[in-house]
């Protein structure tokens, strides 16, 4: 297919088409959001789940289909374009509010987190790679940070307001009302305003150019589904140091969305001052990344991941071994700021090292990586909290995160190669 001759890759140049899926996003991460302060105390107050890994099982079932959405959608969008995968994947978010609202068991709520999950996997997927389409090479790492920015500044305004709504008018139905309308919203902005992004992409690769240092050489154009896997999963350095560490990310993730409540809870905190706490932690996350993105431009990627993942180890052991609003909230600043050097740092190391032409499915490899992180960490840190407690899973995952930083660090190259200025006399 040719392109059009006015297009050009640039965030400047696609200013409005960039900043309406950055809405969109926000909209992705609502979805998200509402449920962030709500779910993990219905699950005791309503439908009177005791053990900590039954009450989990929702975010085990979001993150597991998730996971496999993610590695899907990158196929599906190399296939079949990229606005068909987004419109799809609202389509399917628009009954999990509902269900929500209405559900009689606790089934059925792990039913409407299947359904978020694949919503979530086709729909935030999707805007990665538009975005990553549209500003090409040189801005990846801003376009990530506002990317992910939108999303979870999103995830923390919907969960202060669902706290609200919760402390004033109950756990259902009025949080989950917000839901409806982010729906709604979504599929009518992507399905009427969003325009296909794939010949982007198609651009870029006419006039992809190899590094100068040879790394990526015999990453080619021509990859099959599963040479993009092994590479992206374990044979690749940077690829696989950066699954690896998107996992342990959504695993401390996870255990922060339905175990800090818990412990807030039984720490005698409200539920407002719940839903501050449960808001805190993405929003830092989400508005720092609107700094970290651009840095990793400036500054590499290697070494924003390692640090950023050190210093959500810090958060998590502070919450471990605090009993106060006051502590808990710096730990969800430092979890935030930690999550932020890491999340769109990520997705730009992914972006530098993927061909245009496989691209889409490195993405969608590491997101199936990364948000099956959410399923693990629930499983892992409800086992743990039932036979051993909260606190001990949190410090178990704290070290585990920290030992993910170790990783990144003896694993990963520096992925984002800036080409040696020309020698002074000669034409560059």
């Amino acid at each position: 297919m040719s392109q059009p001759r006015s297009m050009q890759l640039g965030l400047r140049q696609n200013l409005a088409q960039f900043s309406l899926l950055v809405a969109v996003n926000a909209l992705v991460g609502g979805m998200l959001g509402q449920e962030r302060t709500v779910l993990p105390l219905l699950a005791g107050s309503e439908f009177h789940l005791d053990a900590y890994t039954a009450a989990m099982t929702y975010i085990l079932a979001f993150g597991a289909s998730k996971a496999a959405t993610n590695y899907f959608a990158g196929t599906l969008s190399d296939r079949f374009g990229r606005k068909p995968v987004l419109v799809a994947g609202w389509i399917i978010a628009v009954p999990v509010p509902l269900l929500l609202i209405w559900a009689p068991g606790w089934g059925w709520i792990v039913f409407a987190n299947v359904l978020l999950g694949i919503s979530q996997g086709m729909t935030w997927s999707t805007t990665v790679v538009m975005k990553i389409d549209l500003v090409g090479p040189a801005r990846r790492g801003l376009a990530m940070g506002f990317n992910e920015a939108a999303g979870y500044a999103a995830v923390a305004a919907t969960a202060l307001a669902t706290g609200y709504l919760a402390a004033e008018y109950g756990l259902r139905p009025a949080p989950f009302l917000l839901g409806i309308a982010f729906a709604a919203l979504g599929l009518g902005v992507s399905a009427i305003f969003v325009r296909e992004t794939q010949d982007f992409a198609r651009l870029e690769a006419t006039g992809h150019v190899p590094r100068a240092d040879g790394r990526h050489d015999h990453l080619h154009d021509e990859l099959t589904n599963g040479q993009v896997f092994l590479q992206t999963s374990f044979k690749e350095p940077a690829l696989s140091a950066a699954s690896q560490a998107g996992m342990v990310n959504n695993l401390n993730d996870g255990l922060a969305w339905g175990l800090f409540p818990v412990l807030f809870l039984s720490a005698g905190l409200s539920i407002s001052k719940i839903g501050i706490l449960a808001a805190l932690y993405p929003a830092v996350w989400g508005i720092a990344q609107l700094g970290t993105g651009a840095l990793s431009d400036r500054w590499g990627r290697k070494w924003l991941i390692a640090s950023g993942m050190w210093l959500q180890a810090v958060g998590l052991g502070i919450v471990a071994v605090s009993n106060e609003f006051g502590w808990w909230a710096v730990a969800a600043i430092l979890l935030g700021l930690g999550t932020a050097m890491v999340y769109p740092t990520l997705l730009a190391a992914i972006g530098d090292v993927a061909h245009p032409a496989w691209r889409a499915r490195a993405v969608g490899t590491y997101r199936l990586w990364r948000d099956g992180g959410f399923a693990v960490g629930a499983l892992m840190a409800g086992i743990l909290a039932d036979l051993y407690g909260i606190r001990f899973a949190i410090t178990a995952v704290a070290i585990l995160t920290a030992t993910s930083g170790v990783v990144v660090a003896v694993r990963m190259y520096e992925t984002h190669h800036r080409p040696a200025p020309a020698p002074v006399g000669r034409p560059a």
